[in-house]
Order: structure tokens, then sequence, then C-alpha cells
């Protein structure tokens, strides 16, 4: 029972002993975005100019300003894939970027969504495509035969580039890791910097990798715009 008016104001919420009186202060940062009240850390603003600078880069790459807004899935492509490559390069952790079966996954539906916007929206310039400005008439069959080839090896090229690029690089640090119980001390200091060496090619291979699949995916739908 109250003594007063004010004693509904007393301090008295807990649980477990716990008390949760000055909870409600906190409440409304949870609620708020944290990059309105949280400075941003010196990764975050690097961060922010690579993604930036990608999307000023696949904008000039589409060309067509009707399809600006499709860099967002190219730059958020970029971003998966560094995630997952880098992921790749810590002890213990399977490196999903080197199975056939994540890069198509991510090749295959990219390419057949622009193959099909393309021959359904502009199915004459696609014809156009597969015959290159300026070809002689006598070699325009070939020349087709040519292109749609190339065409459809596209999403394998894109997936088999990343799965292998992934693949070489652990192999080799498997193979240079598993002859160190047999080395002797001064053998073992020089494959130690070897793996340093080969660790941060790799971790530029992570990089480097990821952004050629952003930007061949990239110029692939420049193409059907």
């Amino acid at each position: 029972m109250m003594t007063n008016l004010f004693s509904m104001f007393d301090p008295s919420t807990n649980i477990l002993n716990l008390s949760l009186n000055w909870m409600s202060t906190m409440l409304g940062l949870l609620i708020i975005p944290n990059m309105y009240w949280l400075i941003p850390t010196r990764f975050n603003m690097l961060w922010f100019n690579i993604l930036m600078t990608l999307h000023k880069e696949f904008k000039t790459l589409i060309g067509s300003s009707t399809s600006y807004g499709s860099t967002f899935i190219f730059v958020t492509l970029f971003s998966f894939i560094v995630f997952n490559n880098f992921m790749g390069l810590f002890p213990y952790i399977f490196t999903s970027t080197s199975h056939l079966t994540m890069t198509l996954t991510l090749a295959l539906p990219l390419w057949l969504s622009f193959i099909l916007f393309g021959w359904i929206n502009h199915t004459t310039h696609m014809f156009a495509h597969l015959v290159p400005q300026g070809t002689p008439p006598v070699l325009m069959p070939f020349m087709v035969c040519i292109e749609t080839i190339s065409n459809l090896i596209r999403p394998g090229t894109l997936a088999v580039r990343l799965a292998a690029n992934m693949i070489a690089g652990h192999l080799l640090l498997t193979l240079l890791g598993s002859t160190g119980p047999s080395m002797s001390l001064i053998m073992i200091n020089l494959l130690l910097i070897a793996q340093l060496a080969l660790l941060t090619l790799e971790a530029a291979v992570a990089i480097i990798q990821s952004y050629v699949f952003a930007v061949l995916s990239t110029l692939y739908s420049s193409e059907v715009v």
C-alpha cells in the first residue's frame, strides 16, 4: 500500500533480485540504429569508402541510367563473396567458395536472369550481339556459333574461376604445412615465412576474385540493357 502519492515513483522493479529500474533509460538506444549515436570506426569508414567506390565503378560499367539501382546487387555480391573467401583463410573453417555447388548457385541464377531479361525485352539487341560489328558475311555463321557458345559457358567460367582460385591457394598452403614435421628447425622457420607470404597472397586473391566475379557479372548485365 502506498504511504503517499509519490511512492509510485520509488524504484522497485526487479527480477531475481536484479534491479531493472533504470533499464528504460537504455531501451531507447536499442531501438535507434547505431549509425545515429555510435561514432563509426576506421574500419567502418574504410568499408563504406570501398562500397561507394564499387558503386560508382559498377554504375559506369552498366552505362544505362535506368539500371543504376542494380549496382546494389553487385556490391552485395562482392561483399558476400569476399566475406566467405576471408572466412576460408581461418583454420578449421569450411571454405564454401571453393566448391562449385556454391559458386554455380551464385553465377547461374544471375546469368539466367540476364539472358531471359535480354531475350524477352530486347530481342533485336540480343540478336545483334551474336554478330560483332564489322564481321565479313562469310564468317557470320561461325561468329554466331562462337558467340552462342561463349554466352552459354559464362556461368561455368564464373563459377570455375572462383572455385579454382580458392582451391589452388588452400591446397598449396596445406601441402607445404604437411611437410613441417619432417623438417629441421631452420627449414621450419623458412616454411613459416613462406606460409605467411602465401597467406598474404591468398588474402589478396580473396579480394581480387570477388571483385572479378562482381565486375564480370556487371558487364554481362550491361550487355542486355
